[in-house]
């Protein structure tokens, strides 16, 4: 493979909590794209938003994902580290008339059925986000499992905000600032990401970069509609429990549990899985229900 056309791929956990399966399995589906096809896995910690952190997260999702061997290659990119490549991106966006300022409330946004394009008037002073101009707003894309997903006008057609009210980088201008920057061929996470990714498309777009190839794997929730999260309390991982819980992983990623009973290590379990894996085992569906068991 030549380095032009090697695989990147990434895990980018925010440090809101420590990993709990559904992040393992997000982690994990991302790990097994890149290592099958010899390419390179970075993690990134999206640490934008303090209000929502939890002290030492950082730290402790690191130590996870090493205890349930999942090597990273180079170094962690912090988004909190980010910021002078996010201002140099906002900067550029409005000197081209592509973002705009609103201060509208969520109540007047709530009143106007969702916020689309900001009709209310500019105040001069006061806090304001920075809002996309969507000019070419992007309706569908091709999921490589998941196939065509085609998005409604309600979201595909709004002025998504790149800069909080409060100063903070939205998450959409920072993930795409940052897969541009790393190089990332290709992004795999959730499916609850799945309907956002025309926002990013846009994004994309608009700096004039090549939007990657997407792969939304599926989510493990603890009944419909409730996927595993930090806000639900989803039990964190366990080191000690790591082969437990990369088989749980495995098998939510369409992996047969009888054909992973026989590993008793989790390197030989992971090398196994790099050797054997392809997107066509994941279930067709956008959730996995399971049962967590208590420890």
């Amino acid at each position: 493979m030549s380095e032009s056309s090697l695989y990147i791929g990434r895990f980018a956990p925010s440090p809101s909590g420590p990993l709990h399966l559904g992040s393992l399995v997000a982690a994990l589906g991302s790990f097994l794209q890149a290592r099958s096809q010899n390419g390179k896995w970075l993690v990134r910690i999206e640490d934008i938003d303090p209000p929502r952190e939890l002290g030492g997260a950082s730290a402790l999702i690191l130590q996870q994902l090493q205890e349930h061997g999942l090597t990273w290659d180079g170094q962690v990119l912090y988004q909190s580290q980010q910021s002078a490549r996010y201002d140099a991106i906002l900067a550029r966006l409005a000197d081209a008339g592509q973002s705009y300022s609103c201060q509208c409330t969520r109540a007047q946004i709530k009143a106007a059925g969702g916020h689309i394009r900001c009709a209310g008037p500019r105040e001069k002073s006061g806090p304001a986000a920075i809002r996309f101009l969507n000019q070419k707003p992007v309706h569908g894309f091709t999921d490589r499992h998941l196939g065509n997903i085609e998005v409604g006008p309600e979201l595909a057609e709004e002025d998504f905000v790149i800069r909080r009210k409060d100063g903070l980088y939205a998450y959409q201008l920072a993930v795409v600032a940052d897969d541009i920057e790393q190089g990332i061929t290709e992004v795999v996470r959730g499916a609850d990401l799945l309907e956002a990714t025309v926002l990013q498309i846009a994004l994309y777009h608009a700096l004039g970069a090549v939007a990657p190839s997407w792969l939304h794997l599926p989510l493990a929730v603890s009944k419909p509609g409730f996927k595993l999260s930090k806000q639900n309390h989803a039990p964190a991982l366990q080191g000690r429990q790591a082969l437990a819980n990369i088989r749980q992983a495995l098998a939510i990623l369409g992996f047969g549990k009888e054909l992973l009973a026989d590993f008793d290590q989790v390197d030989s379990l992971l090398n196994w899985a790099v050797a054997n894996w392809h997107i066509s085992r994941l279930p067709r569906h956008r959730e996995v229900q399971l049962e967590l068991s208590s420890h």
